[in-house]
């Protein structure tokens, strides 16, 4: 193992001691946990520690997996500090919509990584567009950049139509993240994959439309 790498590991485990330390003390997951009317009275620290709180150890296993299979991609392209800014601008920014979209639910509260992590995902898609990705439930090796899009797109379904418990503004929010943070780190990638650019912004394009005539 690397050095680049070993910031992968470090955030991994991390995540997993918090999240263990969430498990075991329930006061220490509900002063640390992502919620509305605490955040609103003050406690903005929860905006940052709920990205490392889980609700169980299969979301926790999903979401550090998940990292593992990207993280590298964005290392070993811009190097093992960026990785670091776009890991948790992401988690912010994912938090940040989060509270946007739902400021009037007092009660609303939300655990984990997945802000952050669907950052470096979209990272890594705006590095390498043309990787190809396989899902269990899919047989046949996708493009990244559409399996990108189609991310996003179902995001917004998903919150559009309140499909299970899960935090598809979080989701995107983080994306977002990933995307704007990686160009701002990358201006490159303006003259070697403006196309991408283009294609990659559109479910953000269209989560803006759908926000300001009223649709969503």
């Amino acid at each position: 193992m690397d050095n680049l790498s070993l910031v992968t590991i470090i955030i991994i485990v991390a995540n997993a001691i918090i999240s263990y330390k969430g498990f075991g003390d329930f006061n220490f997951f509900e002063k640390y946990k992502f919620h509305i009317g605490a955040i609103q009275k003050g406690e903005k620290i929860r905006m940052f520690s709920a990205g490392f709180l889980h609700a169980d150890t299969q979301h926790l296993i999903f979401n550090m997996l998940s990292l593992y299979f990207f993280a590298d991609v964005v290392i070993n392209n811009l190097g093992a500090f960026p990785f670091i800014v776009i890991y948790i601008g992401s988690l912010l920014l994912g938090n940040l919509l989060s509270y946007y979209f739902h400021k009037n639910e007092f009660q609303y509260s939300a655990v984990g990584a997945s802000g952050a992590v669907s950052g470096i995902i979209y990272s890594a898609i705006l590095l390498q567009p043309g990787m190809k990705l396989m899902f269990f439930f899919i047989p046949i090796a996708i493009p990244a950049y559409l399996f990108g899009i189609g991310y996003l797109l179902y995001s917004i379904y998903g919150m559009k139509n309140s499909i299970g418990n899960i935090g598809h503004d979080a989701h995107f929010g983080g994306a977002v993240g990933g995307y704007l943070i990686t160009l701002l780190l990358a201006p490159w990638l303006f003259q070697t994959n403006l196309l991408m650019i283009a294609l990659l912004a559109l479910p953000i394009v269209l989560l803006y439309i759908l926000k300001r005539t009223g649709k969503l």
